[in-house]
């Protein structure tokens, strides 16, 4: 099978293939979006750059229930998800749209002494290369693209092998919105062509969402060719339940947290650390909730959790579910999978040192912990190898902000789930990488930052 193909997660057949760029092509590409750097930049203004932007964002909005569809097919999403990730998307093309001015707009320093002025113009870098990842096809690429290219700065884009449908639409869409073919170009590459296309001085720095392993060899080689690197990667993000004044509202929020595209999002609740005076009822209802929530087919409007992505998905959770139990872990509910539909699943009594612990665990699997007291639930949630977001949920005010102001995490959600939005920044600390997307932080990564000091 080819690299690049639309393999359905329903049922493993491979509906389409795609050919790998060659290396003549790619180096073709990259010497388009080079010239037309040179060229974009000069030819137009940062207001017509975002009202292509904009642009794009309609075209998402008119051609939704398209986009949503191909979605299904690709990664399994339910239709209802699919298309509401495309909305999202025109959410994110729009702010850029709309604040692109002010964000690029030069910023004066005040001088400590001397006579003149000084001020830090904002300024494209160059070409920039995006590796995306496949459980968001259309929202990791607009908060990429969005910001860089209302910048000036112009694309090359690798999409995940099981993305190559979604990949070619988005550019289709882009280039009907007017943005240059040379601006926004979809490469169909390798994992060593990639590695060629960082180590070329013409590209300027690299975006990748993805796994640990894949960022891991992305910095190492951006690293030896000194090019700036922004790193979104996995997490395993606490779900804290400190005090609640209505427990059912609680844990349908910590279900939705769960099981948002059958649990495979970076910044998903996964680790759900629960005050012991809470604990046995919050268990049983959410034990319930997730029982209720079964798998279905993704192209139904009333399907909530489709497949996994894959069949390698499904066998990497399988068995991380698996090494859990045999080392002491309590299977509550689930652990089953029918090809790649995998029932919700609830562990508790993980026991200190287990690799669960640990894991990201990515798919409809919740970890459930008793704690004693405040500083123990912050202890466990701190105690991991990632730091993308967390979740709060107490009712009190006080506490809900010195809690946040101890984790160690790139993102804090107070009493909300699902309240990303395309104003908020986006990223994480330790092993979940570095760098922001989204917000004004999104457009302030690949930009050159210039001062210009005038005299008296």
């Amino acid at each position: 099978m080819a690299l690049y193909a639309v393999v359905d997660p329903r049922t493993g057949e491979t509906v389409r293939e795609y050919p790998t760029i060659t290396d003549s092509e790619l180096q073709d590409a990259i010497a388009r979006a080079h010239a037309t750097h040179a060229e974009w930049i000069k030819t137009t203004t940062v207001a017509q750059r975002a009202e292509m932007v904009r642009r794009v964002g309609e075209l998402h909005d008119e051609q939704s229930q398209r986009l949503g569809e191909i979605i299904v097919r690709e990664m399994g999403k339910p239709i209802s998800e699919a298309v509401g990730e495309v909305s999202f998307c025109k959410d994110i093309y729009d702010f850029y749209a709309d604040n692109a001015e002010r964000l690029l707009a030069d910023e004066p320093i005040d001088l400590l002494g001397g006579e003149g002025s000084a001020v830090v113009r904002r300024s494209s870098y160059g070409v920039l290369l995006g590796i995306m990842p496949w459980n968001y096809p259309y929202y990791q690429v607009a908060r990429f693209a969005a910001p860089n290219l209302v910048i000036g700065n112009t694309i090359l884009l690798k999409h995940a092998p099981q993305c190559p449908e979604s990949a070619a639409a988005m550019a289709e869409i882009f280039h009907e919105a007017g943005v240059p073919e040379g601006a926004y170009i979809n490469i169909y590459a390798t994992n060593d062509q990639i590695r060629d296309v960082i180590a070329d001085p013409r590209v300027r720095g690299v975006s990748l969402t993805g796994s640990e392993r894949a960022g891991a060899a992305v910095a190492e080689t951006a690293g030896r060719y000194l090019k700036k690197v922004v790193l979104e990667l996995g997490g395993s993000d606490p779900f804290i339940v400190l005090g609640s004044d209505d427990l059912d509202a609680t844990v349908a929020a910590a279900a939705e947290a769960r099981l948002g595209n059958a649990g495979q999002a970076c910044n998903a609740g996964k680790r759900f650390i629960v005050v012991d005076e809470l604990y046995d009822e919050f268990l049983a209802k959410f034990t319930a909730a997730m029982t209720a929530a079964q798998p279905g087919d993704p192209s139904s409007p009333d399907t909530t959790i489709g497949p996994l992505s894959s069949a390698l998905a499904t066998e990497r959770l399988a068995d991380q579910v698996k090494r859990a139990l045999a080392q002491g872990a309590r299977l509550v509910t689930g652990g089953e999978h029918d090809g790649n539909f995998f029932s919700p699943t609830v562990l508790t009594d993980i026991p200190a040192g287990a690799e669960a612990r640990y894991e990201e665990f990515f798919g409809p699997v919740a970890q459930v912990y008793r704690v004693a007291s405040e500083a123990e639930a912050v202890a466990l949630a701190n105690d991991t190898p990632y730091g993308l977001g967390s979740y709060v949920m107490t009712n009190d005010g006080e506490q809900a902000l010195r809690v946040a102001d101890q984790l160690d995490t790139g993102m804090v959600f107070i009493n909300a789930v699902g309240a990303e939005g395309a104003e908020l920044p986006f990223g994480g600390v330790k092993r979940s990488g570095f760098g922001r997307e989204l917000g004004r932080f999104g457009a302030d990564e690949f930009v050159n930052k210039k001062m210009i000091r005038v005299g008296g």
